[in-house]
Protein backbone atom coordinates (compact mmCIF):
# COMPACT_ATOMS: atom_id res chain seq x y z
CA UNK A 1 0.00 0.00 0.00
CA UNK A 2 1.45 3.60 -0.90
CA UNK A 3 0.11 6.69 0.47
CA UNK A 4 0.53 8.96 -2.15
CA UNK A 5 -0.26 12.27 -0.25
CA UNK A 6 -1.67 13.47 3.41
CA UNK A 7 -2.02 17.63 2.99
CA UNK A 8 -4.00 19.75 5.72
CA UNK A 9 -5.00 22.91 4.46
CA UNK A 10 -6.56 25.38 6.89
CA UNK A 11 -9.69 27.30 5.56
CA UNK A 12 -9.41 31.02 6.64
CA UNK A 13 -10.47 32.66 4.02
CA UNK A 14 -11.85 32.53 0.01
CA UNK A 15 -8.50 31.77 -1.23
CA UNK A 16 -8.17 29.00 0.99
CA UNK A 17 -10.69 27.31 -1.57
CA UNK A 18 -8.60 27.37 -4.25
CA UNK A 19 -5.68 26.17 -2.05
CA UNK A 20 -7.73 23.12 -1.21
CA UNK A 21 -8.68 22.71 -4.85
CA UNK A 22 -5.15 22.67 -6.00
CA UNK A 23 -4.31 20.12 -3.29
CA UNK A 24 -6.94 17.59 -4.39
CA UNK A 25 -6.00 17.94 -8.01
CA UNK A 26 -2.33 17.30 -7.96
CA UNK A 27 -3.40 14.49 -5.68
CA UNK A 28 -5.64 12.73 -7.96
CA UNK A 29 -2.91 13.42 -10.31
CA UNK A 30 -0.59 11.57 -8.18
CA UNK A 31 -3.24 8.61 -8.01
CA UNK A 32 -3.28 8.54 -11.61
CA UNK A 33 -7.43 8.83 -11.66
CA UNK A 34 -8.52 9.79 -15.43
CA UNK A 35 -9.63 13.43 -15.97
CA UNK A 36 -13.16 12.94 -15.04
CA UNK A 37 -12.26 11.64 -12.06
CA UNK A 38 -9.68 13.91 -11.29
CA UNK A 39 -11.94 17.36 -12.21
CA UNK A 40 -14.47 15.30 -9.70
CA UNK A 41 -12.20 15.28 -6.63
CA UNK A 42 -10.88 19.07 -7.12
CA UNK A 43 -15.05 19.82 -7.33
CA UNK A 44 -15.61 17.95 -4.21
CA UNK A 45 -13.29 19.88 -2.90
CA UNK A 46 -14.01 22.92 -3.31
CA UNK A 47 -17.50 23.02 -2.57
CA UNK A 48 -16.90 21.03 0.91
CA UNK A 49 -14.10 23.96 1.95
CA UNK A 50 -16.12 26.62 0.70
CA UNK A 51 -18.60 25.26 3.51
CA UNK A 52 -16.39 24.80 5.96
CA UNK A 53 -15.87 28.60 5.50
CA UNK A 54 -19.38 29.79 4.95
CA UNK A 55 -21.60 27.25 7.49
CA UNK A 56 -18.76 26.34 9.69
CA UNK A 57 -16.98 30.31 10.53
CA UNK A 58 -13.52 28.23 9.33
CA UNK A 59 -12.04 25.20 9.53
CA UNK A 60 -9.67 22.52 7.93
CA UNK A 61 -9.45 20.13 4.93
CA UNK A 62 -7.16 16.78 4.41
CA UNK A 63 -6.61 15.86 1.47
CA UNK A 64 -4.72 12.21 1.16
CA UNK A 65 -4.58 9.71 -1.39
CA UNK A 66 -4.07 5.78 -1.78
CA UNK A 67 -3.04 3.47 -4.06
CA UNK A 68 -2.42 -0.45 -4.43
CA UNK A 69 -1.83 -2.14 -8.02
CA UNK A 70 -5.10 -0.80 -9.81
CA UNK A 71 -6.57 0.45 -7.16
CA UNK A 72 -6.41 4.54 -6.06
CA UNK A 73 -8.69 6.07 -3.42
CA UNK A 74 -8.75 10.33 -2.70
CA UNK A 75 -10.37 11.11 0.61
CA UNK A 76 -11.67 14.69 1.51
CA UNK A 77 -11.94 15.32 5.16
CA UNK A 78 -13.56 18.59 6.31
CA UNK A 79 -13.38 19.47 9.90
CA UNK A 80 -15.07 23.13 11.38
CA UNK A 81 -16.17 24.14 14.97
CA UNK A 82 -19.50 25.76 13.94
CA UNK A 83 -23.05 25.37 15.04
CA UNK A 84 -23.50 21.92 12.87
CA UNK A 85 -26.28 20.84 10.51
CA UNK A 86 -29.71 20.50 12.12
CA UNK A 87 -31.29 18.21 9.71
CA UNK A 88 -28.58 16.54 7.72
CA UNK A 89 -31.43 15.10 5.44
CA UNK A 90 -33.04 18.27 4.92
CA UNK A 91 -29.65 19.58 3.89
CA UNK A 92 -28.87 16.57 1.09
CA UNK A 93 -31.97 17.91 -0.96
CA UNK A 94 -31.72 19.48 -3.86
CA UNK A 95 -32.08 23.11 -3.50
CA UNK A 96 -31.54 23.77 -0.14
CA UNK A 97 -29.66 26.45 1.02
CA UNK A 98 -29.11 28.82 4.35
CA UNK A 99 -26.58 31.03 2.64
CA UNK A 100 -28.63 32.32 -0.30
CA UNK A 101 -26.73 30.49 -2.42
CA UNK A 102 -28.48 27.90 -5.06
CA UNK A 103 -27.94 24.97 -2.53
CA UNK A 104 -26.87 22.22 -4.87
CA UNK A 105 -23.80 21.51 -2.50
CA UNK A 106 -24.37 18.58 -0.08
CA UNK A 107 -26.84 16.69 -2.28
CA UNK A 108 -24.70 17.37 -5.46
CA UNK A 109 -21.57 16.14 -3.71
CA UNK A 110 -22.93 12.95 -3.04
CA UNK A 111 -24.11 11.96 -6.92
CA UNK A 112 -20.86 12.56 -6.72
CA UNK A 113 -18.50 11.45 -4.55
CA UNK A 114 -17.92 7.09 -4.40
CA UNK A 115 -19.09 8.01 -0.84
CA UNK A 116 -19.75 10.27 1.73
CA UNK A 117 -20.26 10.40 5.26
CA UNK A 118 -21.17 13.15 7.70
CA UNK A 119 -20.80 13.58 11.65
CA UNK A 120 -22.73 16.48 13.12
CA UNK A 121 -22.98 18.22 16.73
CA UNK A 122 -23.95 21.69 18.02
CA UNK A 123 -19.73 21.21 18.63
CA UNK A 124 -18.96 21.42 14.98
CA UNK A 125 -19.23 18.86 11.38
CA UNK A 126 -16.96 16.25 10.00
CA UNK A 127 -17.73 15.49 6.41
CA UNK A 128 -16.17 12.16 4.53
CA UNK A 129 -16.11 12.20 0.80
CA UNK A 130 -14.29 9.52 -1.25
CA UNK A 131 -13.46 9.56 -4.98
CA UNK A 132 -11.91 6.04 -6.68
CA UNK A 133 -11.86 2.67 -5.66
CA UNK A 134 -11.12 1.44 -1.71
CA UNK A 135 -8.17 -0.82 -2.06
CA UNK A 136 -9.04 -2.29 1.64
CA UNK A 137 -13.18 -2.44 0.82
CA UNK A 138 -13.05 -6.18 1.78
CA UNK A 139 -11.13 -5.93 4.87
CA UNK A 140 -10.51 -3.87 8.13
CA UNK A 141 -11.30 0.09 7.53
CA UNK A 142 -8.39 2.23 8.74
CA UNK A 143 -8.08 5.61 8.61
CA UNK A 144 -4.46 7.90 9.28
CA UNK A 145 -3.35 11.34 9.51
CA UNK A 146 -0.08 13.23 10.49
CA UNK A 147 -0.59 17.11 10.46
CA UNK A 148 2.77 19.50 10.94
CA UNK A 149 3.52 21.70 13.46
CA UNK A 150 1.78 24.79 12.60
CA UNK A 151 3.48 26.97 10.26
CA UNK A 152 5.69 23.69 9.56
CA UNK A 153 5.92 22.50 5.61
CA UNK A 154 7.06 19.06 6.55
CA UNK A 155 5.48 16.83 9.27
CA UNK A 156 7.91 15.20 11.67
CA UNK A 157 4.90 12.47 12.79
CA UNK A 158 4.23 9.89 9.69
CA UNK A 159 1.88 6.67 9.87
CA UNK A 160 1.67 3.78 7.39
CA UNK A 161 0.27 -0.16 7.20
CA UNK A 162 0.22 -3.24 5.13
CA UNK A 163 -3.28 -5.37 4.53
CA UNK A 164 -3.12 -8.78 3.49
CA UNK A 165 -6.07 -11.34 3.39
CA UNK A 166 -4.10 -13.04 6.81
CA UNK A 167 -3.20 -9.39 8.71
CA UNK A 168 -2.69 -6.29 8.81
CA UNK A 169 -0.11 -3.97 10.21
CA UNK A 170 0.05 -0.48 10.87
CA UNK A 171 2.83 2.05 12.72
CA UNK A 172 3.02 5.65 13.76
CA UNK A 173 6.32 7.43 14.25
CA UNK A 174 7.01 10.51 15.70
CA UNK A 175 10.75 12.01 14.56
CA UNK A 176 12.05 13.97 17.97
CA UNK A 177 11.40 17.52 17.83
CA UNK A 178 9.82 18.90 14.07
CA UNK A 179 10.71 20.24 10.76
CA UNK A 180 13.44 18.27 8.45
CA UNK A 181 15.31 16.31 10.91
CA UNK A 182 12.53 14.99 12.66
CA UNK A 183 10.68 14.19 9.17
CA UNK A 184 13.81 12.17 8.14
CA UNK A 185 13.48 9.89 11.21
CA UNK A 186 10.10 9.22 10.66
CA UNK A 187 10.55 8.76 7.02
CA UNK A 188 13.23 6.13 7.88
CA UNK A 189 11.58 4.28 10.06
CA UNK A 190 8.58 4.17 7.35
CA UNK A 191 11.10 2.84 4.94
CA UNK A 192 12.20 0.03 7.39
CA UNK A 193 9.03 -0.74 8.03
CA UNK A 194 8.05 -1.88 4.62
CA UNK A 195 11.36 -3.78 4.15
CA UNK A 196 10.62 -5.81 7.70
CA UNK A 197 7.14 -6.38 6.76
CA UNK A 198 6.77 -10.10 7.45
CA UNK A 199 8.20 -9.60 11.31
CA UNK A 200 6.47 -9.16 13.94
CA UNK A 201 5.71 -5.42 15.59
CA UNK A 202 8.26 -6.08 18.17
CA UNK A 203 10.80 -7.25 15.90
CA UNK A 204 10.19 -4.58 13.29
CA UNK A 205 10.65 -1.96 15.97
CA UNK A 206 14.56 -3.22 16.63
CA UNK A 207 14.98 -2.91 13.44
CA UNK A 208 13.90 0.36 13.24
CA UNK A 209 16.14 1.58 15.99
CA UNK A 210 19.32 0.11 14.22
CA UNK A 211 18.40 1.98 11.28
CA UNK A 212 17.46 5.11 13.14
CA UNK A 213 20.95 5.47 14.23
CA UNK A 214 22.39 8.02 11.98
CA UNK A 215 19.47 10.11 12.43
CA UNK A 216 17.91 12.34 15.27
CA UNK A 217 16.17 9.26 16.23
CA UNK A 218 11.95 8.66 16.93
CA UNK A 219 9.39 7.07 18.94
CA UNK A 220 6.92 4.36 17.33
CA UNK A 221 4.22 1.93 18.15
CA UNK A 222 3.22 -0.66 15.89
CA UNK A 223 0.15 -2.81 15.98
CA UNK A 224 -0.95 -6.27 14.57
CA UNK A 225 -4.21 -7.09 13.76
CA UNK A 226 -5.45 -10.84 12.74
CA UNK A 227 -8.88 -10.68 12.12
CA UNK A 228 -9.90 -14.17 11.28
CA UNK A 229 -7.54 -15.26 14.61
CA UNK A 230 -9.97 -12.49 16.57
CA UNK A 231 -5.90 -11.97 17.85
CA UNK A 232 -3.91 -8.62 18.05
CA UNK A 233 -0.63 -7.55 19.42
CA UNK A 234 1.34 -4.47 20.09
CA UNK A 235 4.85 -2.90 20.33
CA UNK A 236 5.87 0.74 21.34
CA UNK A 237 8.69 2.62 22.00
CA UNK A 238 8.68 6.05 23.63
CA UNK A 239 5.11 8.30 24.15
CA UNK A 240 2.97 6.27 21.29
CA UNK A 241 -0.83 6.09 22.63
CA UNK A 242 -2.40 2.90 21.66
CA UNK A 243 -6.39 2.10 23.18
CA UNK A 244 -8.42 -0.41 22.60
CA UNK A 245 -12.32 0.59 22.36
CA UNK A 246 -15.04 -1.98 22.34
CA UNK A 247 -18.88 -2.39 23.26
CA UNK A 248 -18.03 -3.52 27.47
CA UNK A 249 -14.58 -1.92 27.61
CA UNK A 250 -11.42 0.54 27.08
CA UNK A 251 -8.32 -0.98 27.04
CA UNK A 252 -4.97 0.76 26.95
CA UNK A 253 -1.75 -0.95 25.30
CA UNK A 254 1.69 0.23 26.60
CA UNK A 255 4.34 2.11 25.63
CA UNK A 256 8.03 1.79 27.14
CA UNK A 257 10.00 4.61 27.53
CA UNK A 258 12.78 4.72 25.20
CA UNK A 259 13.85 6.73 21.66
CA UNK A 260 14.25 4.58 18.86
CA UNK A 261 17.65 5.17 17.30
CA UNK A 262 19.26 5.60 20.77
CA UNK A 263 17.82 4.72 23.72
CA UNK A 264 15.47 1.63 23.48
CA UNK A 265 16.32 -0.75 26.17
CA UNK A 266 13.10 -2.96 26.45
CA UNK A 267 10.72 -3.43 23.32
CA UNK A 268 7.84 -6.00 24.56
CA UNK A 269 5.31 -7.16 22.56
CA UNK A 270 1.30 -7.04 24.77
CA UNK A 271 -1.34 -9.24 23.16
CA UNK A 272 -5.23 -8.74 22.99
CA UNK A 273 -7.92 -10.05 21.40
CA UNK A 274 -9.63 -8.33 18.21
CA UNK A 275 -13.17 -8.38 18.66
CA UNK A 276 -15.87 -7.65 15.54
CA UNK A 277 -17.01 -4.24 17.65
CA UNK A 278 -13.13 -3.36 18.10
CA UNK A 279 -11.86 -0.32 17.29
CA UNK A 280 -7.70 0.37 17.45
CA UNK A 281 -6.56 3.98 18.25
CA UNK A 282 -3.07 4.94 18.05
CA UNK A 283 -1.55 8.21 18.12
CA UNK A 284 1.55 10.51 19.00
CA UNK A 285 2.23 13.22 22.06
CA UNK A 286 0.86 15.58 19.33
CA UNK A 287 -2.64 14.71 20.66
CA UNK A 288 -3.94 14.94 24.44
CA UNK A 289 -4.49 11.24 25.30
CA UNK A 290 -7.65 12.45 28.10
CA UNK A 291 -10.42 12.11 25.57
CA UNK A 292 -13.44 9.89 25.93
CA UNK A 293 -15.54 9.32 23.10
CA UNK A 294 -18.28 8.28 24.47
CA UNK A 295 -19.32 11.87 24.85
CA UNK A 296 -19.79 11.64 20.77
CA UNK A 297 -23.02 10.07 20.67
CA UNK A 298 -23.00 7.50 17.43
CA UNK A 299 -19.32 8.36 16.68
CA UNK A 300 -17.90 5.03 17.19
CA UNK A 301 -19.89 3.78 14.28
CA UNK A 302 -18.74 6.15 11.57
CA UNK A 303 -16.09 5.52 9.67
CA UNK A 304 -11.92 5.27 10.85
CA UNK A 305 -11.37 8.83 9.14
CA UNK A 306 -14.49 10.74 10.90
CA UNK A 307 -13.35 9.33 14.74
CA UNK A 308 -9.24 10.14 13.87
CA UNK A 309 -10.90 13.57 12.09
CA UNK A 310 -12.99 14.07 15.03
CA UNK A 311 -10.03 13.32 17.78
CA UNK A 312 -7.81 15.53 15.68
CA UNK A 313 -9.93 17.99 15.50
CA UNK A 314 -10.85 18.35 19.32
CA UNK A 315 -7.45 16.97 20.61
CA UNK A 316 -4.41 18.11 19.13
CA UNK A 317 -2.56 20.34 20.94
CA UNK A 318 -1.48 22.95 18.16
CA UNK A 319 2.38 23.07 19.45
CA UNK A 320 3.59 19.96 17.82
CA UNK A 321 3.31 17.59 14.89
CA UNK A 322 0.31 14.92 15.42
CA UNK A 323 -0.94 11.98 14.11
CA UNK A 324 -3.83 9.31 14.72
CA UNK A 325 -4.86 5.82 13.01
CA UNK A 326 -7.69 4.10 13.60
CA UNK A 327 -8.73 0.60 12.34
CA UNK A 328 -12.07 -1.19 13.13
CA UNK A 329 -14.20 -3.45 10.97
CA UNK A 330 -15.22 -2.51 7.52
Amino acid sequence: MEIVLTELVAVTDPSSVGQVRRVALSTAQRLGLDETRAGEMALLATEVSRNVLVHGGGGEVIVAGFKHNDKALGRILALDRGPGIPDVAKAMADGFSTSGTPGGGLGAMKRIASGLEIFTARTGTVILMEVGRDPDADGLQIAGMAVPYPGEQVCGDAWTYHNSPERMLTMIADGLGHGWAAAEAAQEAIATFHARIECSPGEILSYIHDALRKTRGAVAGIAEIRPQQRTGTFAGVGNIAAVLLSAAKSQSLVSHNGTLGSIASRIQTFHFEWKPDSILILHSDGMQSRWDLSNYAGLLSRHPAIIGGTLLRDFRRQRDDASVVVVKAA
